[in-house]
């Protein structure tokens, strides 16, 4: 039958190009956003997982942020120990040497001021102590915490360790000297007791620093594998979605020629009428 009236071929000549213009919007978008999931419409539930995970890769950089502080307010705690325990080996030698009862007055004057601006260096060594206004070594924070979940329902805690002077670790008086024999032979003991407590409490910031990059580690694993996951789900093959770019225009030329000749259809009906 021939008609003007309607012309089916037209009609699913245009239905099929515009499944094939669909088809081309679609790759087009995935080519320029890189997503073969970019937003719900494209699929809901791979959209709704990735934004889960999404929500944890973001949560474990708040993890990593707090871990690199705790781990840099330890550190500055390891080497401000350090250097009180090399104060305390200086202090012993000028005990050792002021005990010297052939010693004159003198000389042990001149090793008493020694010792004296020693005693106070470990004062300023552990009040500076501090990172991001964080001092764990002057007594001020007892511990440091760390998160250590995406939730924020676990933590990484590391203990401080007060290294003022007349403190649990640091035995040595504020006002210790060695002006007398008498000062300089007690003061041996104490010095070798303060020395053996910072080297146990350093034993324990070592401890609790490898603790704290450990975990760092782990997160950053973690965080990767996350990323890796959620490329997996959402991210367009854009090699493949090449190919099929190029097939789908090849598809709309012939669909656009083939409503072009479907259109033409109903002039053949003229012929009839000559």
């Amino acid at each position: 039958m021939a008609t003007v009236n309607t012309n089916v071929g037209a009609m699913v000549a245009l239905q099929n190009l515009n499944k094939t213009n669909e088809q081309l919007a679609m790759t087009q978008s995935r080519i320029n956003t890189g997503f073969a999931v970019a937003s719900a419409k494209d699929n809901g539930a791979i959209y709704a997982i990735a934004q889960n995970m999404r929500s944890d890769v973001a949560g474990l950089r708040a993890v990593q942020q707090s871990l690199d502080r705790s781990i840099s307010t330890v550190d500055v705690a390891l080497a401000a120990g350090e250097a009180i325990s090399d104060l305390l080996i200086e202090m012993k030698e000028k005990a050792l040497a002021a005990s010297d009862s052939s010693l004159d007055t003198a000389s042990r004057d001149a090793l008493n001021e020694d010792f004296k601006a020693l005693r106070d260096q470990i004062t300023t060594i552990a009040g500076n102590a501090s990172f991001n206004g964080i001092n764990i070594v002057d007594g001020s924070n007892t511990s440091i915490t760390a998160l250590a979940d995406a939730d924020g329902t676990a933590t990484l805690t590391v203990s401080g360790e007060d290294l003022s002077l007349s403190g649990s670790v640091i035995t040595i008086a504020a006002t210790g000297n060695i002006s007398t024999l008498t000062n300089a032979s007690g003061m041996i003991s104490t010095v070798e007791t303060s020395l053996q407590n910072i080297n146990e409490a350093l034993a324990r910031l070592g401890t609790g620093s490898k603790k704290l990059e450990v975990h760092s580690t782990f997160v950053s694993k973690l965080s990767d594998a996350l990323t890796a996951g959620i490329g997996n789900l959402v991210d367009a093959d854009l090699a493949a979605e090449s190919a099929r770019l190029q097939s789908l225009q090849v598809k709309q030329q012939l669909g656009i020629q083939a409503l072009s000749i479907a259109n033409s259809a109903p002039g053949t009906i003229l012929a009839l009428f000559r």
